[in-house]
């Protein structure tokens, strides 16, 4: 009986929150529409403190940060937006404006095929996704494979033999593509400069040599962590070391 208690208050507490966020999540976007931009963010803010993660959420705390013209801020959330769901047109679209307020102008190293392809079609899509369309397209496969087996003309046979090699040849490259994304997706550890200017050092030390500076809202990649310091590199190939409070992780 108590198992079953707990169980029911368990569940009414889950209902009662859902209903209580999407109330916050209504009152911001109320705020937001009446530009009350600072109110909005106080609201989205407090959603996000309860551990919701949601690319409509996050996309929202971009646009707000944008009116006010606060630009690590917008660029780092439309960043989060875009990396729970690549394929946000909104957030992609925003994000390029926003990267028009940075000082930083750096140009990206050329790429090659195999990166190209990861980041046009395997990180367009998230892991999840990607988990998704395996799982359906074995279901799809096992059940060609039956109607094959159970099939009793020559011509069904070979269009079932046919369409099941074509669904596993999916399911391979579907799980080739999840593994693949969720790979890059945790190695590629990216963050946002949040500080006006910032000297890049060539090593973990305040008195070491500058080698290069960076803005606000330059997105980095995160390479090492030493202490209270971080190794980055920039879309241009440069790497150098970087105080950990003068970014914010994506």
């Amino acid at each position: 009986m108590k198992k079953i208690f707990f169980t029911i208050v368990l569940l009414f507490s889950l209902v009662v929150n859902a209903q209580t966020t999407d109330e916050l999540f209504s009152k911001a976007n109320n705020l937001y529409q009446n530009g009350k931009y600072s109110e909005a963010i106080e609201l989205y803010t407090s959603i996000e403190k309860q551990g919701l993660k949601s690319d409509d959420l996050f996309f929202n705390l971009g646009n707000c940060y944008y009116k006010l013209n606060k630009v690590a801020p917008s660029i780092f959330y439309y960043e989060k937006a875009l990396k729970i769901n690549p394929i946000h047109e909104d957030a992609s679209f925003n994000l390029a404006f926003a990267k028009r307020m940075t000082i930083d102008v750096i140009e990206d190293l050329p790429q090659t095929f195999l990166q190209r392809f990861s980041s046009n079609i395997i990180q367009k899509l998230p892991f999840e996704t990607w988990a998704i369309i395996a799982v359906l397209t074995s279901f799809l496969a096992s059940i060609l494979f039956l109607l094959y087996h159970f099939s009793y003309s020559s011509k069904k046979k070979l269009f079932y033999f046919n369409t099941s090699i074509i669904a596993l040849f999916a399911l391979v490259i579907s799980v080739f593509f999840a593994f693949n994304n969720y790979d890059t997706v945790q190695k590629n550890r990216t963050a946002i400069v949040f500080v006006d200017k910032v000297e890049i050092k060539n090593a973990p030390s305040t008195s070491s040599e500058t080698v290069f500076e960076l803005h606000e809202g330059t997105k980095v990649v995160i390479l090492d962590e030493l202490e209270s310091w971080k190794k980055i590199k920039i879309v241009d190939g440069k790497i150098g070391w970087i105080y950990m409070d003068d970014l914010k992780e994506i």
